[in-house]
């Protein structure tokens, strides 16, 4: 829908270019921080949280193990 005065279609047109511009931008610097901080974080040689998580299950479960097996060696 067109309005009757062409200076406030103009105005709107360059709202929404001007908006998507910055939308953009956004996104652009959004990106940028995500690989400066995986840059960073292999730098400092860190492991993300699903990495983190699966190694600690994987220590329960041997500690449990080993509680079992200590467990047995005493009764017999």
């Amino acid at each position: 829908m067109q309005s009757q005065n062409p200076i406030l279609d103009e105005l709107a047109k360059a709202a929404n270019a001007a908006l998507g511009v910055a939308q953009a931008a956004g996104e652009e610097a959004k990106a940028a921080m995500r690989a400066q901080a995986d840059r960073l974080a292999a730098e400092m040689d860190l492991i993300r949280r699903e990495e983190f998580e699966a190694l600690k299950a994987e220590v329960g479960a041997l500690r449990a193990e080993i509680a079992a097996l200590k467990s047995g060696d005493r009764r017999g």
